[in-house]
């Protein structure tokens, strides 16, 4: 029999948004980070990060989405890991362990997951799956963020980046 980890997801954007999510101990974070994403209707073509956290919710390891090919480099736990090298069980060592779930690496927008509860899994049952669902999830993108085309300002900036490319009478000095 496999064990379970029972995991509420809150968010400092919407405060009536609550997620309890049953998912099996050995799902890697990728997955986790996918499931996530798609539970709450996010796109996937975004960036994001994963952090282990203290009590009071510093960010300690870093989990990527994408492979940052860091491998080597820098010292131990400074060096952010693929989430699809390492499962929920690896990082998940004591009741109430928590996690920071960067959706929005630009503008810093996350969610805040706590482990509550550790069990086996139940004969007939479906994992990974939603147990408690209340309140609207933030959205991916803030109103501010996009332009009336629909655009993000980190579009227009690369825009306006892109005018400088090959300007030989621009001095990048």
């Amino acid at each position: 029999m496999s064990m379970i980890f029972k995991f509420r997801m809150l968010s400092d954007e919407a405060e009536d948004f609550v997620r309890d999510y049953e998912v099996p101990y050995d799902m890697n974070l990728a997955d986790f980070h996918t499931y996530l994403r798609e539970s709450v209707g996010y796109s996937p073509a975004e960036m994001a990060s994963i952090f282990t956290s203290d009590a009071e919710w510093e960010k300690l390891r870093e989990f990527t989405s994408e492979d940052m090919g860091l491998d080597g480099e820098g010292s131990g736990s400074d060096v952010p890991l693929p989430m699809e090298r390492v499962s929920l069980g690896q990082i998940m060592h004591e009741k109430f362990g928590r996690l920071i779930y960067v959706f929005d690496i630009f503008n810093e927008r996350q969610f805040f997951i706590e482990l509550i509860e550790t069990k086996f899994a139940e004969d007939g049952v479906e994992y990974p799956r939603i147990v408690t669902e209340e309140g609207e999830p933030p959205l991916q993108c803030r109103a501010a963020e996009r332009e009336p085309d629909g655009r993000s300002m980190f579009d227009e900036a690369m825009d306006e980046f892109g005018d400088f490319q090959g300007d030989d009478n621009y001095d990048d000095e």
